[in-house]
This record gives C-alpha cells, sequence and structure tokens, in this order.
C-alpha cells in the first residue's frame, strides 16, 4: 500500500512548521498585500493558524527581491502541501469521501504550484510573484466558504483538530459527504 501526506502523521510537520516561523522577513516599503483580517477566521483555532502562517509565507515572498525568491518558494510551497493535508485528514476522518471538491480545489492549486518552479527556473522570474498576488485573491473566497465551511462541519461532529480525534466516532457516516464543505457547495 502506497502511503501518502495524508497518511502522515501530523507530529511530521512540527519541524516543517518550526522552519517557517525562523524564517527571516524582508523589510517592504509597501504594506503586505494579503493582510490577515478577522475575516479570515474559520472558527477553528488550528486551521486558523496555518492560515495565519499560509498568509505570512505570500507576503514573505511578495515582500524578496524576485531573484531570491525561489528557496522562500519551496518553502512555501512544502507549507501548502502540509496545510492541505492537514485539512484533507480532516475531511476523510469525519465522514467526506476521498474526491470530494474541496480537496480537488486543493489538488489544482498544488499542481499549479509545482509548475511554477520550472517556469521560474526556465527564466520567468516574475512567475513567483504572479502566483503568490493570485493565492493572495484566491485564498479569502476559498476561506470564508470552504474552509469556513469545514470548520463548522468539524464543529458539528465534535472533531478537535488539535488532537485529531472525534468526541464521539459513531457520529459519522462513512463517506458521507462528497461536496466541498461550505454552505454554499450542493452536497
Amino acid at each position: 500500500m502506497t502511503s501518502t501526506i495524508i497518511d502522515s502523521d501530523p507530529a511530521d510537520f512540527i519541524p516543517l512548521v518550526a522552519f517557517f516561523k525562523t524564517m527571516p522577513t524582508f523589510a517592504t516599503a509597501t504594506p503586505d498585500l494579503m493582510p490577515w483580517t478577522n475575516s479570515l477566521n474559520t472558527g477553528d483555532p488550528r486551521m486558523d493558524e496555518t492560515h495565519q502562517e499560509f498568509v505570512a509565507m505570500i507576503n514573505t515572498i511578495l515582500a524578496t527581491p524576485e531573484d531570491q525568491q525561489l528557496p522562500v518558494y519551496k518553502a512555501f510551497l512544502d507549507h501548502t502541501v502540509a496545510h492541505f493535508a492537514q485539512e484533507e485528514r480532516w475531511m476523510l476522518a469525519t465522514g467526506f469521501s476521498a474526491d470530494n471538491c474541496h480537496a480537488e480545489h486543493h489538488a489544482t492549486i498544488l499542481e499549479t504550484m509545482r509548475v511554477v518552479e520550472a517556469h521560474y527556473l526556465d527564466t520567468d522570474t516574475q512567475i513567483i510573484t504572479r502566483l503568490a498576488e493570485a493565492l493572495a485573491e484566491w485564498f479569502p473566497g476559498h476561506s470564508a466558504s470552504m474552509d469556513a465551511g469545514l470548520a463548522a462541519h468539524l464543529k458539528s461532529v465534535g472533531f478537535d483538530s488539535v488532537t485529531e480525534t472525534l468526541a464521539d466516532p459513531s457520529a459519522i457516516k462513512n463517506v458521507t459527504m462528497s461536496g466541498c464543505g461550505s454552505v454554499s457547495c450542493s452536497s
């Protein structure tokens, strides 16, 4: 059986998160393109902490000179892989089918992010900035719909995102949800 990042132990990502917290920030004359605001809160403290890291890393990329962005971008990609895997573990643990649309959105973003490095190395040194700007535009909507919906679902079934446990495992019906977790999703 092949192991995926979704099957990973959450403790495996602790060194990665610690690394991100030690990354230098670069001085910039302009404010953050994507400031953290209360509208980005989902209601799940662990999810919100991961999202704050995601936003901080977007701003770090945008404050980094383009010729120095690749190492910062690679760390951001690693963080995003772990971030999405964390949410997908939670979805599977709380009754989502593996092929739900929220996870499909994650896969599309990651596929795009993986292609960016090759384009950057092939002389398009502005592509990381363009992607970071696009993610800054995309993320608030994703967070307010899919992630806030997931957070509400986690709360409704008694899932603790810190311990990744259910208060009552019998509350979950196996693979019952194929939607995105958002109230605006049809399933």
